[in-house]
């Protein structure tokens, strides 16, 4: 079995759970890197960061209180997105839709 099978039955599993963890480890990159720079550098490195997670933010930002630095909010992102990653594959496991080590679902 080469790369391109191995990944294709799956497609519904892996394309939701790569995004949700480079969204996850975007997260905390800024987190680490907010520590260095100021909110309003012009690092590129620290806008890209930015724009990928703002509307991530946007979102948590409802549910987090109002008082709470912007490094909590972040930090929330990131355990977010992880348990919606671990969300997502337990309904797959549930389904029976999850991939298994072996090969095919049962």
């Amino acid at each position: 079995m080469d790369f391109a099978t191995s990944l294709a039955p799956y497609w519904y599993f892996h394309l939701p759970n790569f995004i949700l963890a480079a969204l996850m480890y975007t997260m905390l990159g800024r987190v680490l890197l907010g520590l260095m720079v100021d909110a309003d550098s012009p690092n590129y490195i620290w806008r890209f960061f930015c724009r990928v997670t703002d509307p991530v933010i946007a979102l948590i930002a409802i549910a987090t209180p109002k008082a709470a630095p912007p490094v909590v909010v972040w930090l929330f992102g990131f355990v977010w997105l992880f348990w919606l990653r671990v969300a997502l594959h337990y309904t797959l496991l549930l389904l029976n839709l999850a991939p298994r080590l072996g090969g095919a679902a049962s």
